[in-house]
């Protein structure tokens, strides 16, 4: 099978032949049919001391399966987050991190919307959200935050604001169902809201947090890191809350299949859409590496195996 490689940090991504994997306990061979590419790969790649297998969401059909597996078999269409070599014509994936692909989906729809998507739902539910309350999502037009921006006013937000790096991305974000869109250099993010939710991070959480009324929650979701004052808390008695989807998948189970369904059940409604950047070939994951490097992307970039 053909797989993406690497060989030092910010290295050239390139293909190469490898053996096809064997699934072991508890793990699903799939024949993958779309990859999601992901930013925090993309950082690693750039980043990392040493190189990393290159995973992420996989879409595709059940090939074989391991000791042990009982929710799945063979022929069966699943999506999931890969934590091996994902890009590649074939990965494994871990049966608790695997959800059936509905029929009226693809494998696209499926890695633009299943694992970006729970990320989304998971932050707009750790900020916790009374029905008629503001919220304003940062990085709006990324895979994960255009969904975010969706599931806010699908689930009774009154006012939904998307900020953005490029004021180019506004007719996309309002487009999602945004009440408006704000540029990270304005002066101001415009009238206070409830609740933030921040895929950036950095410098950003200043910012972010000013942006916050009185009473107000910030949720923290990206690998960005950064740091805020306590003052900046103190004085309009807000809060920030760290969220982690990784946490969620394996201590509360139940609690994300839960979102799983309702991710589905509001796709079926029509109420999310993902939006889809770009669709690449496997020997051109560097052009899709490029595309989130530079934050181009309108919605999720995906391989195409």
């Amino acid at each position: 099978m053909r797989r993406v490689r690497y060989e030092s940090a910010g290295g050239p991504l390139f293909l190469e032949e490898a053996p096809v994997p064997e699934p072991g306990a508890g793990e699903l061979l799939v024949r993958c049919e779309a990859v999601g590419v992901t930013l925090p790969v993309v950082r690693k790649v750039a980043e990392a001391a040493e190189p990393i297998a290159l995973g992420g969401e996989i879409a595709g059909e059940v090939v074989a399966v391991g000791e042990g597996v009982t929710h799945f078999r063979t022929g069966d269409r699943v999506t999931g987050l890969c934590f091996g070599h994902g890009y590649a014509d074939f990965a494994l994936l871990h049966e608790g991190m695997a959800s059936p692909v509905p029929d009226e989906a693809t494998a696209v729809d499926a890695v633009a919307l299943v694992c970006a998507g729970l990320v989304a739902l998971g932050a707009l539910a750790a900020a916790r959200p009374e029905p008629g309350e503001s919220v304003l999502v940062t990085a709006a037009a990324s895979a994960a935050g255009h969904l975010a921006v969706q599931l806010a006013r699908a689930r009774g937000a009154g006012r939904v604001v998307g900020a953005v790096s490029d004021p180019a991305k506004a007719d996309f974000v309002r487009s999602l169902g945004a009440d408006d869109c704000v540029h990270y250099g304005d002066d101001s993010w415009g009238e206070p809201v409830d609740c933030v939710l921040d895929a950036v991070g950095g410098d950003l959480l200043t910012p972010a947090l000013a942006a916050l009324a009185p009473y107000g929650r910030l949720v923290a979701y990206s690998s960005g890191g950064g740091t805020v004052r306590a003052y900046d808390l103190l004085v309009g008695a807000k809060s920030v809350i760290g969220f982690q989807m990784r946490l969620i998948a394996t201590g509360r189970p139940e609690l994300y299949e839960r979102w799983r369904q309702e991710l589905w059940r509001r796709f079926a409604d029509g109420s999310v859409r993902p939006a889809v950047h770009g669709e690449f070939a496997l020997e051109d994951a560097a052009e899709a590496h490029a595309a989130i490097e530079r934050r181009a992307n309108l919605g999720k970039v995906v391989l195409r195996p």
